[in-house]
C-alpha cells in the first residue's frame, strides 16, 4: 500500500510539473526542463549494521535510486547567465532501495537542487557541478524491540544532502544527456538517536527534456548583455537560529543517551567582504545557548526505569550552557541560494563541552533582496554532531548590482 501511495504521489507531482511547465514556458525566457535520472552507488560501511550485523547477515554495499527532476535555467545571454555559469535550479523527487527493505525501508526524498557550468569543453559539452538539499521520508528507523539492528537511522524523516559533478551533453534542441558522480549523505541532524547516518557515492546517468530551448541562442546568444561592474564592499549578516538536539553522556564503559530533547538557540553576526558576484568571506561572532551542554550523570546504573533515569542526569548552571565564539566564514553566492562554510572556536564559555573547535556548513535561501532563511549544521572537532541551525537572517549594506533575476514570472531582486 505504501509503495502504491508513493507511486501515486509521484504521478501527481509529475502532472503538476508538466502543467506548470507548459504554462510558464510560453510566458518567459527561462529555459524549463524535466529530467529523469538513474543512480547506482556504493554504501560506505560505517557501522556494524552495514557490515553484516543485520537480519540478512550480509554486507550492505549497494544502493539504487531513480529521480524525477524539474528545473529552470536563466535566460541565455543575460548578465546573470554569464556571471553565474548558466546556472539552473529546481525540485527533485528520488526513490531509494538499499537492498534491505525490512530494516531500512525504501525512502523517498524531496529536495531542492542547483547546478552550474564549471568549464565548457565544446559548445555542446560542459563539465557541471550540482548539489541537492531536502528531506527523505519512509525510513524504518531503529527500534529496541522491532528493529534493533538498524543503528544507522534513528528517525522516519532524515535530511538528504548531495554534491557531485557531471558531463552535460546537448544532444539535440530538446534533449540533454548527463553522466557523472554524486556523493550523498542521510542524517537526522542529531535530533534523535541513533544518528550514525548513511553515506554513499553514486554513478549517475540521466536525460533532460528542454521545453522551450532555442538551440541557436543557447549555443551562441545573439545579444550579450553587459555585466555591471561589481562594487567591492563589506556587508553584514545578522542571523537568529534555534533547534533541538539529543545528547550522549560519558559513563564508565562508554556513553549513554540522556533522556529528552534539549533546546538550542543562538545568533551569528558576520561582517563579510564581497570580492565579486560569486564569493564573499569574513568573520562571524557566534553566540549559543545549548541546554545540553555539560549535563552530567549523578548516579547511573545499567538497568534504570524511566523515572529514575531522569533523576540520574544533572543540569549545570546557565553559565555552563552559554558560549561566544569567533569563526572564519566563506560563501559561494548564486541566484536564490548561498552555500557557506565556517571554522571557529569558542573564546568565552563555561568549559567542558563548550571548550571546542567547531565547524559549520550552511545554506542560505533568499526570500527578498536582503532577507534569507538559514539551514545549517554545526559539528564539533570535525566528527562529532552538534546541532541544526534553523533560522532567519537580514543582510545590511547589500550593494550587489541588481541583475533582475527572479523566479519565473516574478521579479524579486
Amino acid at each position: 500500500m505504501n509503495s502504491k501511495m508513493r507511486t501515486g504521489r509521484a504521478m501527481i507531482l509529475l502532472m503538476i510539473i508538466l502543467f506548470l511547465s507548459n504554462n510558464i514556458c510560453a510566458q518567459d525566457a527561462y529555459i524549463h526542463r524535466l529530467g529523469i535520472e538513474g543512480r547506482a552507488g556504493y554504501i560506505f560501511p560505517t557501522s556494524s549494521f552495514l557490515r553484516g550485523e543485520n537480519d540478512m547477515r550480509k554486507i550492505m554495499r549497494s544502493v539504487c535510486s531513480a529521480h524525477l527532476k524539474y528545473s529552470f535555467r536563466l535566460p541565455p545571454g543575460t548578465a546573470a547567465d554569464r556571471v553565474y555559469g548558466s546556472s539552473y535550479q529546481g525540485i527533485g523527487l528520488g526513490y531509494f532501495d538499499f537492498g534491505n527493505r525490512r530494516e531500512m525501508g525504501t525512502p523517498v526524498a524531496l529536495y531542492a537542487f542547483q547546478g552550474a557550468r564549471i568549464a565548457g569543453i565544446t559548445p555542446r559539452l560542459s563539465l557541471n557541478y550540482e548539489w541537492g538539499f531536502g528531506a527523505s521520508f519512509g525510513w524504518k528507523p531503529y527500534d529496541y524491540l522491532s528493529n534493533p539492528n538498524n543503528t544507522v537511522m534513528g528517525s522516519k524523516v532524515n535530511a538528504y544532502l548531495s554534491a557531485g559533478i557531471h558531463l552535460n551533453w546537448i544532444l539535440s534542441p530538446r534533449f540533454d544527456l548527463n553522466i557523472g558522480a554524486t556523493a550523498v549523505h542521510f542524517s537526522n541532524g542529531n535530533t534523535r538517536y541513533p544518528n550514525t547516518g548513511l553515506n554513499t557515492i553514486d554513478f549517475k546517468i540521466g536525460v533532460a527534456y528542454n521545453f522551450n530551448r532555442d538551440i541557436d541562442k543557447t549555443l551562441q546568444p545573439l545579444q550579450q548583455i553587459p555585466v555591471p561592474a561589481f562594487p567591492r564592499h563589506v556587508s553584514y549578516d545578522l542571523m537568529l537560529f534555534g533547534s533541538w538536539r539529543r545528547k550522549a553522556v560519558d559513563v564508565p564503559g562508554g556513553q549513554v543517551p540522556a533522556p529528552g530533547k534539549y533546546g538550542v538557540a543562538g545568533f551569528c553576526f558576520a561582517p563579510m567582504y564581497n570580492f565579486g558576484y560569486k564569493f564573499r568571506a569574513g568573520v562571524s561572532l557566534d553566540g549559543v545557548y545549548d541546554a545540553s551542554a555539560n549535563i552530567y550523570t549523578k548516579d547511573y546504573a545499567t538497568q534504570l526505569d524511566d523515572a529514575s533515569e531522569e533523576e540520574a542526569f544533572g543540569i549545570p548552571p546557565l553559565r555552563k550552557q552559554l558560549s561566544l565564539g569567533v569563526s572564519a566564514r566563506g560563501e559561494w553566492v548564486m541566484p536564490y541560494f548561498t552555500v557557506g562554510i565556517g571554522f571557529g572556536a569558542n573564546i568565552l564559555h563555561g568549559g567542558g563541552d563548550l571548550q571546542s573547535f567547531y565547524q559549520i556548513l550552511a545554506l542560505k535561501i533568499d526570500m527578498t533582496r536582503d532577507t534569507f532563511l538559514h539551514v545549517g549544521y554545526n559539528l564539533k572537532d570535525f566528527h562529532e554532531p552538534n546541532y541544526l541551525m534553523l533560522g532567519i537572517g537580514y543582510r545590511f549594506n547589500n550593494r550587489r548590482p541588481r541583475l533582475h533575476i527572479g523566479f519565473p514570472l516574478q521579479e524579486r531582486w
